[in-house]
């Protein structure tokens, strides 16, 4: 009695030849990870679901945003182009500072006088600056704080004189 089970169980004819190669198919397959339970499965997918949801309404959310602002700059742009005056052919150049830059722009004698009382503001435009007025100036800062840039005006005193306006000097110091 050398013959194998298989051979045994074959000349009984308990089972046929097919039955015997499945079953030696199965036993040289590896053995099959167990299936996650089907709630488990779902409860995955819901969250996957509700991540891409999330991430979705974010993205929607910066394309709005993105798309605000370009209307925004298209709008002061609009604005500055057309209430902007002409710069003067042969203007003197009038220096003010922007940020930690001394920039200058061409103006003529009354548009000088103007900036300096504040009747005139100066707007960043392109790589440039323009001159507006007052009521342009204040709708294009509505759109865009940024676009305007802030002169002094000369009621304005300094923080300097501020901090020594309690020090009086005396009349009969002598240097």
């Amino acid at each position: 009695m050398s013959s194998s089970l298989r051979d045994q169980l074959l000349k009984a004819g308990l089972v046929s030849e097919k039955q015997v190669k499945q079953a030696e198919r199965q036993a040289r397959k590896p053995p099959q990870r167990a299936k996650p339970a089907p709630a488990d499965a779902q409860k995955q997918a819901a969250a996957e679901r509700a991540a891409k949801a999330a991430r979705d309404r974010e993205l929607n959310r910066r394309q709005a945003a993105k798309a605000e602002a370009k209307a925004r700059q298209a709008q002061v742009r609009q604005l500055i182009e057309q209430h902007r005056l002409p710069s003067p052919a042969d203007g003197e150049p009038f220096y003010f500072q922007d940020d930690r830059l001394v920039r200058r722009v061409y103006v003529d004698g009354a548009q000088r006088e103007k900036l300096i009382r504040g009747e005139l503001a100066i707007a960043r435009y392109g790589t440039g600056f323009a001159l507006l007025p007052p009521a342009a100036a204040e709708r294009v800062r509505e759109r865009d704080p940024n676009a305007i840039i802030d002169l002094p005006t000369n009621g304005a005193e300094s923080k300097e004189d501020d901090y020594y306006a309690g020090f009086e000097v005396p009349d009969d110091l002598m240097w």
